[in-house]
């Protein structure tokens, strides 16, 4: 019998929304420390409630080419760190031999030179860095995981309620992460509890 699918809700911004998603069933949180996403959260506006969420869902720093010390910081407060820009595989090896690592990569680039505990595949087009809600190509994510089955990977990129099932199904994967598919209507800071739940719901079922 295949595992669930594990559930990554990004772009938590507030308490509040972190333990909807923790009550939902999440089993990760994902913290975009990125100034240049609508979803940045600064350091030390979630540092008070940060660790009130530890044993309840992996807490998981999205960065986008950190220095060497940020990079080291958040690994020093966050259960995982997820880098989602162009991180050269040496600063990659350096973090993994630290802590837990996630990348997140375009389909087209080979994660092999990469040393991280999980992958993360995105649909961001040219110039972005994921959160952009376009759906991410499922036949080519259905072959990137069949193609790379040592690691775990993340699907993320365009997923909502109503398509998550399809994905789950289709791809396959070991987990599924959910920014803009969950939020609140016109408000990219605020994530709808609701949909968070039949969001889960429909992944699990899948």
């Amino acid at each position: 019998m295949n595992a669930p699918v594990r559930i990554k809700i990004c772009g938590i911004t507030n308490q509040e929304d972190a333990f909807a998603a923790i009550d939902a069933g999440a089993d990760a949180l994902g913290f975009n420390l990125f100034p240049g996403s609508r979803r940045h959260v600064r350091l030390e506006d979630i540092t008070p409630w940060l660790p009130s969420l530890g044993g309840h869902a992996l807490r998981v720093a999205v960065m986008v080419n950190p220095s060497p010390s940020e990079l080291l910081g958040a690994q020093l407060l966050f259960d995982a760190v997820q880098l989602h820009g162009q991180e050269t595989p040496a600063l990659c090896a350096e973090a993994a031999a630290r802590g837990t690592l996630w990348k997140a990569l375009p389909l087209s680039l080979d994660p092999t030179p990469y040393q991280a505990h999980a992958l993360v595949i995105d649909s961001a087009p040219p110039g972005a860095f994921g959160g952009t809600g376009v759906l991410i190509n499922l036949e080519k994510a259905s072959a990137f995981v069949r193609s790379y089955t040592t690691r775990p990977i993340w699907l993320s990129g365009g997923l909502h309620p109503a398509n998550i099932t399809e994905a789950v199904e289709k791809v396959r994967p070991f987990g599924v992460d959910v920014a803009s598919g969950v939020e609140a209507p016109g408000n990219s800071r605020r994530k709808d509890s609701g949909k968070i739940r039949a969001f889960i719901a429909a992944a699990r079922a899948a």
